[in-house]
């Protein structure tokens, strides 16, 4: 099977903030391309037993975005208790969650930007320690990753279409 949504991985390296947003940006481009092309149907669709599906997935790596980088790295008061639950509620539209998505990463990248510093602390600790952005950036990177290789094995489930 040829990889038909294959993409060449950062090459930045031009410094910790740099290389570290290139690899954050990089995974988060891969979710998103995951659900190009895709019904509503096709994108709400759980093939596994866990109950994911490629919007779940979204909706949850948003809600992510918004934590992260919003409140724990900003110290902003939350907008309401966040749910990291990947159930999509029939009422929400792809286009939303989607758009939220996107949305999102514009806020963190702001976020990031805002604060410069790979060495400089979050305003929230986790598990009672001040962690770096540095430590965020990491994080973050890891978990939409993670996730992106989710999304990948659910669109070859769905329709065949691989890559990166």
């Amino acid at each position: 099977m040829t990889e038909s949504q294959r993409q060449q991985v950062p090459r930045n390296d031009a410094g910790d903030l740099d290389t570290a947003l290139a690899f954050l940006s990089f995974a988060r481009s891969c979710v998103l391309k995951k659900a190009d092309g895709l019904s509503e149907e096709q994108l709400r669709r759980v093939l596994v037993g866990s109950g994911t599906s490629i919007l779940g997935l979204v909706q949850h790596l948003t809600v992510g975005e918004r934590v992260w980088f919003g409140q724990d790295l900003l110290g902003e008061e939350p907008e309401r208790e966040w749910d990291f639950s990947m159930a999509v509620p029939a009422e929400r539209s792809a286009e939303q969650v989607l758009a939220d998505y996107r949305d999102a990463i514009q806020a963190s990248d702001a976020a990031i930007r805002t604060v410069g510093d790979p060495a400089a602390l979050m305003a929230r600790p986790v598990d009672g320690k001040r962690l770096s952005l540095r430590w965020l950036l990491a994080h973050a990177a890891s978990e939409t990753a993670r996730h992106a290789g989710h999304a990948d094995i659910l669109r070859e489930q769905l329709d065949g279409v691989t890559g990166r």
